[in-house]
């Protein structure tokens, strides 16, 4: 597949938040986009009507990728709705935070499964068709975690981490057949799983809702700003385009200057 061409965008995790707006950025600009998460009939069925505006072909699965054979099924209706992906997003991933001495295995091994096992078996599976076409592209949404450590985020640091390794291996293994592997690091972003956040601090301190989010984004970031989803998407798109082949290998973090310190 050549870079000016339709893609086959396979997005884990794209029912909501980045992986939402990636998908909404890769639907805009033409491509072929599988959506992917757990969720009911109606809100897939509501997802694929969203999209259907859009010029390229857009599929749905609800595949467990805790699992590799819930991997590989994703991989299977993938190739089954919009082809074979000649571009994989790893965006999935879920989140449990507790001091490492009170931290429950089963929380630790979800985490491992869904935030870094999921995104190596996806890899391995599409490789080879990658590789084959002489085109393809791993973007892997890994976090500021997967570069500097938080308290009480034992699992997720370790997978973001991993992830970010993971992705140098790719990228070095795939660098003589035009497959690029990228991590992107995000910071803070503007969804809706730091709204209670927003709330809480606006609430015990008595502040407005806009100085009690710059509080908690400044906590980290100098620039108390937080990052937009489709900014993620954006930066997504262009690593699939024209002018990124010879980015690959890299952790780029979009944090407002978190990991600068």
């Amino acid at each position: 597949m050549q870079p000016n061409q339709p893609h086959t965008v396979l997005i884990t995790g794209s029912t909501s938040g980045i992986g939402l707006a990636i998908a909404h950025c890769f639907a805009r600009a033409g491509h072929h986009v599988m959506l992917h998460g757990l969720t009911d009939a109606d809100t897939s069925q509501a997802l694929l009507a969203e999209f259907s505006g859009y010029s390229g072909r857009t599929g749905f699965s609800d595949a467990d990728i805790s699992s590799e054979a819930g991997c590989a099924q994703l991989v299977s209706e993938t190739r089954e709705a919009i082809g074979n992906p000649s571009v994989l997003i790893n965006n999935a991933g879920i989140q449990f935070t507790a001091p490492a001495h009170d931290f429950p295995a089963e929380k630790w091994h979800q985490i491992l499964a869904i935030n870094l096992s999921a995104g190596f078996f996806l890899a391995r599976d599409v490789l080879p068709a990658m590789r084959s076409a002489n085109w393809g592209r791993i973007i892997n949404i890994a976090s500021v975690h997967g570069l500097v450590a938080s308290e009480n985020k034992a699992a997720y640091c370790a997978a973001k981490h991993g992830l970010v390794g993971l992705t140098k291996v790719l990228a070095l293994e795939n660098a003589d057949c035009n497959v690029t592997a990228n991590a992107i690091c995000p910071g803070w972003v503007e969804t809706p799983l730091i709204q209670p956040q927003i709330e809480a601090i606006a609430r015990e301190q008595q502040l407005d809702m806009d100085t009690a989010r710059a509080q908690l984004v400044g906590a980290k970031q100098p620039v108390a700003k937080a990052t937009s989803p489709e900014a993620i998407g954006e930066l997504a798109l262009y690593l699939c385009g024209n002018f990124a082949s010879t980015i690959t290998g890299a952790s780029l973090p979009v944090d407002g200057g978190w990991t600068a310190q």
